[in-house]
């Protein structure tokens, strides 16, 4: 074989490689999830959105040590005031405060990371947020915007102002991150179909792939609720995961207590079920209750998402505590395995107490 001929073989056998590596890279890059700072932000803007602040504190320190920045985190909790309001958006700003002090106390030194820097030219600020819509949307935004910015021109104002232009100036986030915490922050929410299914849209546009966003869903489910990640599930034309399992655990417990002991149990009880129910996705209600007559009486309608999570539920440290704190206050126990004449009608129970 001559010089020229072994020359030639090698070079197309080295564009073969090149280009069987750059088409796995591609299939990786579009097969694979969310990286841990991304899934960090989805939680972190789900829970503030709906205001856990207990669960939030949990999760900024999960975001800091994944790699978050200080101002990267205070760049999401801002932006979040134009989804869930201001009031939420300073509760989560508050919450990060006493984060950042808890850890320094204990010698954590995290990274401020890229200055918050905003645009010094303040002129024509409508016509800037108008630029970065259409560079989001990838599609012409006429003006004002049809249809509600005809009808109320100053939420149009407000949208491209204070949203497009004035946040998005910063560019300590980058325009997929922003959306990936208006996604996160609209899909835990209820009623905002419509708005998520348009930042869905735009997700993509900046790069999102389509298991990123399912991968959203997934964490919505594990830290807001499955009836909000089957929200989400649906617009992306993904399989709904059922509500209520079939193997869903409803009871009552009935119990008699020592009246001598009567007050302590009853705040030793009201403790262990706030904290089931607001710590275990699986814990669906623990709701106690004491017959008017005879107020030694008590009675918990207790329903689980399966029998997976009750038995997850008996070894939590708060439920041990309870068992191992009332043992000499309870006389009596009787636990009374229920079913449901109507699955269906569970998913409205409690729901006109809010």
């Amino acid at each position: 074989m001559s010089k020229t001929n072994l020359l030639s073989g090698l070079l197309f056998f080295v564009l073969q490689l090149s280009t069987t590596a750059m088409n796995a890279q591609q299939a990786t890059a579009i097969n694979q999830g969310l990286n841990a700072q991304q899934q960090s932000i989805v939680v972190i803007s789900a829970l503030t959105a709906t205001g856990d602040l207990d669960g939030l504190k949990a999760r900024l320190n999960t975001g800091l040590d994944a790699g978050l920045t200080i101002n990267e985190i205070k760049e999401l909790l801002v932006q979040l005031y134009a989804y869930c309001g201001f009031p939420r958006s300073l509760n989560g700003i508050s919450t990060f405060m006493r984060v950042l002090e808890d850890r320094k106390a204990k010698g954590i030194q995290d990274p401020k990371g890229k200055e918050i820097r905003l645009t010094i030219d303040r002129t024509d600020r409508y016509e800037r947020g108008r630029k970065v819509l259409e560079t989001l949307t990838k599609t012409p935004q006429p003006k004002p915007a049809p249809g509600f910015g005809e009808f109320a021109p100053r939420i149009d104002t407000f949208l491209k102002e204070h949203l497009f232009a004035d946040v998005f100036d910063s560019d300590v986030l980058t325009y997929q991150q922003r959306e990936l915490v208006t996604i996160s922050a609209l899909a835990a929410m209820p009623g905002v179909e419509s708005q998520l299914q348009v930042h869905l849209k735009i997700g993509m546009n900046t790069g999102l792939t389509d298991n990123q966003l399912v991968d959203v869903a997934r964490l919505i489910e594990t830290f807001i609720s499955r009836t909000q990640a089957n929200s989400l599930r649906k617009l992306l034309a993904k399989p709904i995961a059922p509500v209520i399992e079939t193997d869903m655990m409803v009871r009552i417990a009935e119990l008699d207590i020592a009246s001598d002991y009567l007050d302590e149990y009853k705040a030793i009880l009201k403790e262990e079920a706030e904290k089931s129910v607001k710590i275990e996705p699986g814990v669906i209600a623990i709701f106690p209750m004491y017959e008017k007559e005879k107020p030694t009486q008590i009675r918990l309608v207790e329903v689980y998402a399966s029998y997976a999570a009750y038995q997850a539920h008996l070894k939590t440290p708060h439920f041990q505590h309870y068992k191992t704190a009332t043992l000499k206050m309870v006389k009596s126990l009787t636990l009374v395995d229920m079913a449901s004449l109507d699955p269906e009608m569970m998913l409205e129970v409690f729901k006109k107490l809010k």
